[in-house]
């Protein structure tokens, strides 16, 4: 008897656990208010599903325009492009780029990635955090291959092809966000403390007010 009521109890405790979880977080942030200043589902409202048509749950994407200063372009299809994929989890991106192409160092905070070469030759690699030692791991990716980056970890990809390369990346979340590192640490709105960047990164004063007027080109 003694055991029935120890697994009662038991299974009373993990479903309040599970009940209180957090979902994961669809945007940046989301600031509390009062219930008369708006409610946002997911960050969107939703249609009334009278009048939905096969029109929202469709897009053609283009070839992406790689003349940049990365020579790659990143197009998206997250829940601002296509209605249709709220609150499915999931988005994707097509991945175009020139010779030399660089989709630079970058992390999207709320999705794992699966990339597909579609044309061309990939490097491709990512960086574990800091309790896995940082460990490097990369991988030279040819047409048909795939490859995985755990959420939330630095990634990049190259094209050290002869000839431009295409891929396609699909992602965990409806509005996984990107934010590129060196765009991010040079170009906060408004910037990051010159002292606070010399001392993280052991460079000197002249050095980060060099790289803060740089033009830092991120995709999307």
């Amino acid at each position: 008897m003694k055991a029935a009521y120890l697994l009662v109890a038991l299974l009373a405790f993990t479903s309040s656990v599970v009940s209180a979880y957090d979902p994961s977080p669809l945007q940046d942030f989301c600031v509390a208010a009062k219930e008369r200043d708006g409610v946002f589902v997911n960050g969107k409202f939703c249609k009334d599903p009278g009048v939905v048509k096969a029109e929202d749950f469709f897009l053609h994407v283009e070839p992406g325009n790689t003349d940049n200063p990365l020579s790659a372009e990143v197009t998206a299809v997250a829940v601002d492009q296509l209605a249709g994929l709220n609150t499915l989890g999931i988005s994707l991106a097509r991945i175009d780029f020139a010779p030399k192409g660089l989709n630079a160092p970058h992390t999207h905070p709320r999705a794992s990635e699966i990339l597909i070469v579609l044309e061309g030759t990939l490097y491709v690699g990512f960086v574990t955090s800091n309790q896995n030692q940082n460990r490097l791991f990369t991988k030279v990716l040819n047409k048909g291959d795939v490859f995985v980056f755990p959420i939330g970890l630095i990634h990049f990809q190259l094209n050290v092809g002869y000839g431009n390369a295409v891929a396609i990346a699909g992602l965990s979340s409806q509005n996984p966000g990107t934010i590129t590192i060196g765009k991010a640490l040079f170009k906060a709105n408004p910037p990051i403390s010159v002292e606070v960047l010399a001392r993280a990164l052991q460079l000197d004063n002249k050095l980060i007010e060099d790289l803060q007027n740089n033009s830092w080109y991120g995709l999307h």
